[in-house]
């Protein structure tokens, strides 16, 4: 969103427009490159639910009936066609034309989605969770396809995109005269090329910074540094919750492994621990009386009960049941509906089938709700087409200043070869308050971009403004 003036400046405010000029160079010019990967793979997964019918439909519908097989009979089926293979969840058919989907680790320890005809137990395919469209997509679009390095790059970036519209809004403010064209309104009839293009940079920038801002916001607490700190702050529960039943080390987050399983508001409720009694129980085939604070008394513990005591405590469809892992491993039910109101957690003792946590909305403190929400319309859940056609115009407009602004870095570079063409540091060093009052608001709220400012700051003032070599590259 900046403006191209040419001139050097020497009052204070203006030395202080040159400055956050730079600055707003210097963000672009991280920024672009990740902003142009993240918008294009937001836009992709913004449509999973459409992709997923168009490109998977002989996969995910089937001829519905009023009758329906057993689910461990299911999950039968699944390991027939796959054999060797572990299972680890089952997702049960959210309606009658739909498949159920279990998931599970083949001999060769290849993850995969079988997707099964809940009405026959025919298995229709598999896809390989790590190896899909909207897997891959996803992956890029968190950590770049190089794990946590690459969430540490894509969490400084979009953190620095908040400096860039910082920074942006502050130059899009008319300096002398208010005019609506080119202010509010784009001069696209201009025959001044820079006219033009720092119009159709500036203007739908303005419109845009709550939108991106948004995106931005909500999408920081699936970060790996500063996501991870936040939830481990702010996305606790009470201790008391489960004080009386044993519990591991390990945070029901685990289960977000190749997708999305648990809500965040729950990543960090620690997996819950099943009794062992004097005997075993796999997956429930030999079963165990179970108390009436559980399912029906005098039914065997197992995945078709389990399914109806998730069903029976008005689990939404579209709910996932995860299997016991090991002995102490408990069937944890998980709903991630399109309206977060209806998310459910609950652990589910595997002998018993006692309820040993159940985490509804109304367990949520208020940031969390802020969170979950903020989540489903970032990923155009909440409401239908409406939301995705704004995160849509959101990412475009992401899209369009990327553009925008490098076309407007290339009419203003200088001609001569190697240079970068950064707007010129200002001849007079104002007060340095303001300028340090933003790096340490930042450096509080976002420890990685304030971290990066001081040091783009120490750069800039005592190396590239010092050496002149380096000063000719970099103005």
């Amino acid at each position: 969103m900046a403006s191209n003036a040419t001139s050097t400046p020497a009052s204070p405010s203006n030395r202080f427009y040159r400055t956050i000029w730079r600055w707003h160079f210097y963000a672009g010019l991280l920024v672009i490159p990740f902003m142009l990967i993240l918008a294009t793979t937001g836009i992709i997964y913004l449509f999973k639910p459409q992709l997923d019918a168009a490109m998977y439909h002989n996969l995910m519908f089937v001829q519905p009936s009023t009758t329906a097989i057993p689910f461990t009979q299911q999950i039968q089926s699944a390991q027939r066609a796959f054999s060797g293979a572990t299972v680890s969840q089952v997702m049960p058919n959210v309606a009658p034309d739909r498949s159920s989907e279990v998931l599970l680790t083949t001999a060769d320890q290849q993850n995969l989605r079988v997707f099964v005809n809940p009405h026959n137990g025919q298995t229709l395919g598999a896809l390989d969770e790590k190896n899909n469209l909207q897997a891959i997509v996803r992956k890029i679009h968190g950590e770049l396809l190089i794990g946590d390095t690459g969430s540490y790059l894509v969490e400084l970036a979009v953190c620095w995109t908040l400096v860039l519209l910082i920074s942006g809004l502050y130059l899009w403010i008319p300096r002398n005269r208010f005019s609506v064209m080119g202010t509010l309104l784009p001069r696209l009839w201009s025959q001044n090329k820079r006219v033009f293009w720092r119009d159709l940079h500036a203007v739908p920038g303005f419109y845009g910074i709550l939108l991106i801002g948004f995106l931005i916001l909500t999408g920081l607490p699936w970060t790996a540094f500063w996501g991870n700190t936040f939830s481990k702050v702010m996305g606790t529960f009470p201790a008391q919750m489960w004080d009386d039943v044993p519990k591991s080390t390990v945070l029901t987050g685990s289960l977000n492994q190749n997708s999305q399983v648990v809500p965040w508001a729950a990543e960090q409720i620690p997996m819950l621990q099943s009794t062992v009694p004097g005997h075993s129980n796999h997956l429930g085939q030999t079963g165990a009386i179970v108390p009436a604070n559980g399912i029906v008394e005098n039914t065997l513990v197992n995945l078709n009960s389990m399914i109806a005591l998730a069903q029976s405590k008005g689990a939404p469809p579209g709910f996932s049941m995860t299997l016991p892992d090991g002995e102490t491993g408990v069937y944890t039910v998980s709903a991630f509906p399109n309206d977060p109101t209806q998310e459910v957690t609950m652990h589910i003792d595997q002998y018993s089938g006692k309820v040993l946590a159940d985490v509804r909305w109304k367990d949520y403190g208020l940031v969390s709700k802020a969170v979950e929400m903020g989540t489903a319309i970032h990923m155009g859940k909440m409401f239908g087409w409406v939301n995705q056609f704004v995160m849509l115009i959101a990412a475009l407009i992401a899209i369009l200043l990327s553009i925008t602004g490098s076309v407007m870095w290339w009419q203003r570079r200088p001609k001569e070869a190697g240079l970068l063409g950064a707007p010129a540091m200002p001849p007079y060093v104002q007060s340095w308050r303001v300028p340090l009052a933003i790096v340490a608001v930042l450096g509080l709220a976002f420890p990685l971009v304030g971290l990066s400012l001081v040091i783009v700051l120490v750069l800039d003032y005592f190396v590239l403004s010092r050496i002149p070599a380096l000063k000719r590259i970099f103005d």
